[in-house]
């Protein structure tokens, strides 16, 4: 099993790479097309990856990751199945590339809102209908009895 090469991008503007001894792989019987070969190969692959204690992660790295996937984790860890292919090494390179995209994606650091003036005519508006539902309320006044 080789490293895994993560892309410059984002967030981690040299890429990344994953020492292969922090990837751990099992395989299981999958379901799904393959015929009799189905029942007596292992060609299911689970990928899982500790985000909390990698060393291809810095530290606000990390936290952006554990914070951006924290609906997918269980603890610290990232679990990725595939078995959309028949043959086992499809579906290692299907999982790699998987954890590769969401690394990725996890890691883009969120865009700072832009701050926006309201135009004229919204303040116009807004004034506008102030004007008229005090007016209304005037309205609803008693008479002074002068």
């Amino acid at each position: 099993m080789r490293d895994l090469q993560i892309p410059a991008g984002p967030g981690a503007p040299n890429g990344l790479v994953v020492p292969a001894g922090e990837l751990v792989e099992q395989f299981s019987h999958a379901s799904g097309p393959g015929g009799q070969g189905v029942n007596t190969t292992d060609s299911r692959v689970q990928l899982r990856f500790d985000i909390g204690t990698t060393t291809a992660l810095d530290e606000t790295q990390r936290q952006r990751a554990l914070q951006e996937l924290s609906t997918r984790l269980s603890g610290t860890v990232l679990v990725i199945d595939a078995a959309e292919h028949r043959s086992q090494r499809r579906n290692r390179t299907a999982a790699r590339e998987r954890l590769s995209t969401l690394l990725r994606d996890a890691l883009v650091p969120p865009r700072p809102r832009k701050r926006t003036k309201p135009t004229r005519g919204s303040k116009r508006r807004r004034l506008k209908a102030k004007r008229v539902r005090s007016e209304v309320k005037q309205n609803r006044k008693r008479p002074n009895a002068d």
